[in-house]
């Protein structure tokens, strides 16, 4: 029996680090681009050397190894939270956001590592309320409007975390990734959630075309939205671009981004080969 524990968990580390192997490759391939063309890195975003292609492989290996059921992700998720904003708290903060490093790869890279701490626990916390909200049969209630407004309440509740932890806990930290990061990013994707909602009542049964196209090609989209990003810093002066012509690239730059993701769900591609 434990020779089969053993196996499986054998197996599943392999299968994680097959699954993270075109992360880990995007992120030295970003190194090696921005270097290359001598693109603007803010150090203090995420290290010398790290990136968040780094981080979404650290998240992926951590819940390979740490098995946990979707219904305890949420509780999970929590602890880890609030573990790491008390170690936030008692002085890890002055040092993350510190401009001091010495030469090791750890605090060269420190907002990068520690921060896998807020992303793991975001991570979990967002499994829980998936499974919740869309997958749980036991459930009661999953009737239509039973979830938008579950949807909508989560939306409201998220944002007044988020300004009650920014308040009297911590300010916003993507740098750190604390809790009320966390708080602020689930607070707006559940706000865009609320006005799919309200487009979902145009096609009541159907998801929204965009809905399906961003699924199916998640990272893609994601590693498109960096190089249209990246093309932008290289060709605009953006600290010094008014507010209509912020609004100008930001619009051509959401309308190019939905167009190929669209175009490539409408050819049937799926980015996903591994």
């Amino acid at each position: 029996m434990p020779r089969l524990k053993h196996m499986v968990v054998a197996s599943s580390f392999k299968a994680a680090l097959s699954s993270i192997s075109p992360l880990v490759f995007l992120g030295f391939a970003r190194i090696i681009s921005t270097w290359g063309v001598d693109y603007q890195v803010h150090v203090g975003e995420y290290g010398v050397h790290w990136n968040f292609f780094f981080t979404l492989a650290a998240v992926s290996i951590l819940t390979s190894i740490v098995r946990i059921h979707p219904k305890h992700c949420g509780l999970v998720g929590l602890l880890i939270l609030a573990g790491y904003q008390i170690w936030l708290s008692s002085g890890l903060n002055e040092y993350l956001i510190s401009d001091k490093r010495s030469a090791d790869i750890i605090s060269q890279n420190k907002e990068g590592i520690y921060s896998i701490l807020g992303y793991w626990g975001m991570f979990l916390i967002g499994v829980s309320l998936g499974f919740y909200l869309f997958f749980d049969t036991s459930s009661k209630g999953k009737n239509r409007n039973t979830q938008v407004m579950k949807i909508w309440v989560l939306a409201a509740l998220f944002w007044i975390l988020a300004i009650i932890f920014d308040s009297y806990i911590e300010r916003v930290s993507r740098r750190m990734c604390n809790f009320a990061y966390v708080m602020l990013v689930f607070g707006q994707n559940f706000q865009v959630l609320c006005i799919l909602t309200l487009a979902g009542f145009v096609s009541y049964k159907k998801n929204l075309v965009l809905e399906d196209a961003f699924n199916q090609n998640m990272l893609g989209s994601f590693l498109l939205a960096n190089i249209l990003t990246g093309l932008v810093n290289l060709s605009v002066n953006t600290l010094s671009a008014s507010s209509l012509t912020a609004f100008m690239i930001l619009s051509v730059y959401t309308f190019a981004l939905c167009m190929v993701t669209g175009l490539i769900h409408f050819c049937g591609v799926r980015m996903k080969f591994w």
